[in-house]
């Protein structure tokens, strides 16, 4: 038997809810699984699809805690367990037991300063588990300089579904949104700092000189939505950026599919860093290339000048030059053709057999 131990997991929404959704469901297929996960409302009816048991642990944060490790712990010494894997090093911090575990790491909940007291915290973790799990090569490289065991680390980047056919209510929903406005350039990201709105907007600027009917659609919530809107303001750039939120996945899907460059060029905030950037593989999936930020792991999602562009997000000029380079004589064409190939080697068909091969 497989125990999967995680915070984030549908039928909450997120990124990393579709990671371990994707890695449980097809780890799965291979064993018995058990998810032990934080209680959400509304989760009977998704857990009574699945075919694999879910447990869920209610209660405040801190006593939460506490009860989720003692389940556990009793579990693990009832139970045959072959192998753990955890979302977060957190997560194993108060497990007892000599069972083999994996620990995946993403980047941020990492990065702190060496020395500190959660740097000792998160090294006692990853330092006494079988195999920490990066994201990305970034990851890796970011672990090993914070202290982390570099024989323990494999790199196995986050899988996808393949991405079924949009139906057409959403892909005419999607039109009747972009307005037949073209070029279009897409973000699908939390709006803060790290993800680098603001440098975008200010190339769509730039861009409109060129492209005077130009959208770009930005899918998404978050602490920095006001200013971002504010700059759009102040840009004159109303009728050239569209916001989302809370919309299926189907009109992403369908709004992604008809954009021509999928955009997210993001740098390092404070502690926070991107990992890896799975959007940048889905927009891949449905035929769009990408231009990622230089600081993080994009460079594992984003073929450099194949499919899309890896850039300092910084540069407002490099930002620029990269959306102007694909949209010459549509180059984003042939560069979403080589996206959706190379999105095929990460389909968790082929990355759960990596996992496999650990365990």
């Amino acid at each position: 038997m497989f125990l999967i131990i995680t915070k984030s997991f549908p039928p909450e929404i997120g990124g990393m809810q579709n990671l371990m959704w994707g890695l449980a469901k097809s780890i799965s297929q291979y064993d018995l699984t058990k998810v032990i996960t934080d209680f959400q409302e509304n989760h009977e009816e998704f857990d009574n699809k699945v075919s694999f048991s879910i447990e869920r642990v209610k209660g405040f944060k801190l006593l939460k805690k506490y009860r989720k490790s003692n389940l556990i712990n009793n579990f693990l010494k009832e139970n045959k367990v072959k192998c753990i894997i955890a979302d977060h090093w957190k997560s194993l911090e108060l497990i007892k037991t000599d069972k083999k575990k994996i620990c995946l790491i993403h980047s941020k909940e990492i990065n702190h300063k060496k020395g500190s007291g959660l740097n000792n915290r998160v090294l006692s973790v990853l330092n006494n588990v079988d195999y920490v799990v990066s994201n990305s090569n970034f990851t890796k490289n970011l672990a090993t300089e914070i202290g982390v065991n570099p024989e323990k680390i494999l790199v196995i980047n986050p899988g996808i579904e393949p991405i079924k056919d949009i139906d057409k209510k959403s892909q005419t929903e999607a039109e009747k949104l972009l307005k037949n406005k073209k070029p279009r350039i897409i973000t699908v990201a939390r709006f803060d700092k790290r993800k680098n709105h603001e440098k975008i907007i200010m190339a769509i600027k730039n861009l409109k000189q060129i492209y005077p009917n130009i959208i770009y659609t930005c899918i998404g919530y978050g602490d920095e939505e006001e200013n971002i809107k504010k700059l759009v303001k102040e840009l004159s750039l109303k009728s050239n950026v569209l916001f989302l939120k809370n919309i299926s996945q189907n009109l992403t899907n369908a709004l992604i599919s008809k954009s021509n460059i999928f955009v997210m060029p993001s740098i390092i905030h404070e502690k926070s860093v991107e990992g890896f950037g799975i959007s940048f593989i889905e927009a891949a999936e449905l035929g769009v290339p990408s231009i990622g930020g230089k600081d993080g792991g994009a460079s594992d999602a984003i073929i450099n000048d194949k499919t899309g562009f890896i850039v300092d997000g910084n540069s407002l000029d490099e930002i620029y030059s990269s959306i102007n380079k694909l949209l010459e004589r549509n180059k984003f064409i042939e560069f979403g053709k080589n996206a959706k190939e190379n999105s095929k080697n990460f389909y968790w068909e082929k990355i759960i057999k990596k996992y496999l091969e650990i365990v």
